[in-house]
């Protein structure tokens, strides 16, 4: 296939990399209009709570503004991945801790889903590590030559 004519599965995967993109970015810039329900998730145990929000947020936003140029593509994807593995911890505090969003009652069990929802983003991110079929190499061709004695 051309690059001019994408096949079904390069538009669907284009599709979702810039659904991945506005989502990351999304959540990325509300960390810094609305930190505090990610203030409420943070584990005690880690430092400077507001830091790490913003950090996460520069994270966020960077990786999914990355995902939009073929050149920083798979980094950006990989650094997203990291990200999301790093965050796991703080959704695994909220759900162990049953913790609110800020003033607002999450259900237990909403709590707990989100974890598999966040290995979902993973594989999501993970996705987008991988070379476009136009970017891989194509198969070598298997030639028959005389053998030689």
């Amino acid at each position: 296939m051309s690059a001019r004519n994408p096949t079904t599965r390069q538009r669907v995967k284009t599709v979702l990399r810039w659904v991945l993109t506005a989502f990351m970015v999304g959540a990325g810039v509300n960390h810094f209009v609305n930190p505090a329900p990610y203030l409420g998730m943070m584990p005690d145990a880690l430092p400077a709570h507001l830091a790490l929000v913003y950090v996460s947020g520069i994270a966020e936003i960077a990786g999914g503004l990355g995902l939009i140029l073929p050149a920083t593509r798979r980094l950006a994807a990989w650094g997203l991945v990291a990200l999301l593995v790093a965050i796991f911890p703080a959704n695994l505090n909220m759900a162990i801790n049953d913790l609110p969003l800020e003033t607002t009652r999450i259900p237990t069990w909403a709590l707990w889903a989100r974890l598999p929802l966040q290995v979902v983003l993973i594989a999501w991110a993970w996705w987008f590590t991988r070379p476009a079929r136009s970017e891989a190499s194509p198969p070598e061709a298997v030639t028959s030559s005389p053998r030689r004695t």
